[in-house]
């Protein structure tokens, strides 16, 4: 097995790379003034995206969307293209020459899939069939603060059928995914994209209602340079089990990861990471007409977890009838049915310690539709939208956002994007009360042609969590799917350097 290690120097460069400039000052002296010292909030300067493979089936239709919104301290230059991750690599054999694929020329790179022309307008492309591959993105310049890409793909018919949307992610080494199973009547891959250069080593653990799952084949996965690897979640272990956390962990390398989730009675959808484990976690954007909610959740610490659950609704904080408190054991998946939770209005779950605060991460199922015309989609536990989120791919009829203010009441911006055929650009400012969720009508671009992207930037008041719902009609099926709006990293902390250390660079 290969391992890479990094020089502390080379982990700087990269870390600068990926988040933008980075300064190094020496620790502040007693009596230092550090507020004249205080960070200053740069756009990030480069950064990845990866979009796995859409589907298997030969009835899909997949659509892409790439986003940048407008970003103030940029420059000029810049540019931001996906492409096939296979084809990436056929770009740069290992022999130095050039590779005649039967997609590129011989010796030419092949044709990115999406090039975005401008910051502030989306670029849309499509796919058909099942052989669409996983896509390896980088943006830098003007185009890397904030850059979004959406994978939406309808299935007619079929195992999973349905509306499937995934937020392309960035690489990382640390993934949680509660809500997944190797039931009987679910296929769930796990979908690994490996960007860089080198191999990358992976271990997926498996926890279920009883703790662990054994599995050795599990451990030391090796995804090979630029390449995507689908694994079966029921490859890697004989037990079936309705709800499981499936837990990545890179060993070597980095990865972009997804879950998905197909089921032959209730359609599918990807199943985005959770976020971090933490003692308190929001869910927001619970379809107003959900027929069924199930929350999973699990806690890595050895210490048991009781949390508080409320709904945030329309009109403030709820407790679910029966449903008040969940006692989560450590090292063990949980699962609750919390049947229409919603009861027609909008709604976020927020979990909150009763007692002690213990990291857990969670994510919830919802099935919209009854009978056998249902349709499933997933919330992971989100992050807060922080500085700004972006949602692209909005059609302006079809489109929900969610927004919620748990903790306090908060303004925030929305801005419609002009649209990726014509259109111009118009925002809307909205007040959300303390302990609601909002469903809003987005604003929709003047005279929109195409798709455009939502941005929502808090103006003031407390931490807003946020998704977007898409929504079909196919063959009387309420097909959906739901993405969160956590912060786009668009920025990065740039402290003041306090010395001169070029010397160091000798």
């Amino acid at each position: 097995m290969n391992r890479t290690t990094l020089s502390l120097i080379a982990g700087t460069t990269a870390l600068a790379a990926v988040t933008g400039f980075a300064a190094l000052s020496a620790p502040d002296a007693p009596g230092t003034d550090t507020a004249a010292k205080a960070a200053a909030q740069l756009p990030v300067e480069r950064t990845s995206l990866l979009c796995p493979a859409p589907s298997t089936s030969d009835l899909a239709e997949t659509s892409y969307t790439s986003f940048t919104p407008v970003t103030k301290g940029t420059g000029s230059g810049g540019k931001a293209e996906l492409r096939a991750a296979t084809e990436e690599s056929a770009d740069a054999p290992a022999d130095g020459k050039g590779k005649d694929d039967g997609k590129s020329g011989e010796g030419k790179p092949a044709k990115p899939v999406l090039t975005p022309k401008e910051p502030g307008k989306p670029v849309t492309g499509d796919s058909s069939g099942g052989d669409a591959p996983a896509l390896v993105g980088t943006a830098d310049g003007r185009f890397a603060p904030g850059w979004t890409v959406q994978e939406t793909t309808e299935v007619a018919a079929g195992t999973g059928r349905g509306l499937q949307g995934v937020n392309c992610t960035a690489p990382d080494t640390d993934f949680w995914f509660p809500g997944a199973s190797t039931d009987a009547d679910r296929t769930d891959y796990v979908h690994l994209t490996n960007p860089d250069d080198s191999a990358a080593v992976v271990d997926i653990e498996l926890y279920g209602k009883d703790g662990a799952l054994k599995s050795a084949v599990g451990e030391g996965i090796t995804v090979p340079p630029h390449s995507s690897e689908p694994v079966l979640l029921s490859t890697l272990t004989d037990e079936r089990q309705t709800n499981l956390t499936v837990h990545v962990n890179v060993r070597s390398g980095r990865v972009g990861a997804a879950v998905q989730a197909l089921d032959d009675k209730l359609g599918g959808d990807w199943l985005a990471a959770s976020a971090d484990p933490s003692g308190s976690l929001v869910l927001p954007g619970l379809p107003k007409d959900a027929t069924s909610v199930r929350l999973v959740a699990f806690t890595p610490a050895d210490a048991d977890a009781d949390l508080k659950v409320r709904l945030a609704s329309p009109s403030g904080l709820i407790t679910p009838a029966g449903h008040e408190t969940v006692h989560v054991k450590g090292g063990m998946t949980t699962a609750v049915d919390l049947g229409d939770v919603t009861r027609g209005e909008a709604g976020s779950l927020v979990l909150t310690p009763t007692d002690r605060s213990v990291p857990v991460v969670a994510a919830l199922r919802v099935v919209r539709g009854k009978g056998d015309k249902q349709e499933t989609a997933f919330i992971p536990a989100s992050r807060p939208v922080g500085t700004r989120a972006t949602s692209a791919d909005n059609s302006g009829k079809d489109s929900t956002l969610s927004l919620t203010a748990p903790n306090a009441a908060a303004t925030v911006k929305v801005t419609a994007s002009a649209g990726s055929e014509g259109g111009t650009s118009v925002s809307k400012t909205y007040t959300i009360k303390a302990g609601t969720t909002q469903d809003i009508e987005p604003p929709v671009p003047g005279g929109l042609k195409g798709t455009y992207a939502l941005t929502v930037e808090p103006v003031s008041g407390g931490p807003v969590y946020g998704a977007r719902t898409l929504a079909a009609s196919e063959g009387g099926v309420p097909a959906f799917t739901v993405q969160t709006l956590p912060d786009d990293r668009g920025t990065v902390a740039v402290p003041e350097a306090d010395e001169d250390l070029s010397v160091l660079q000798k």
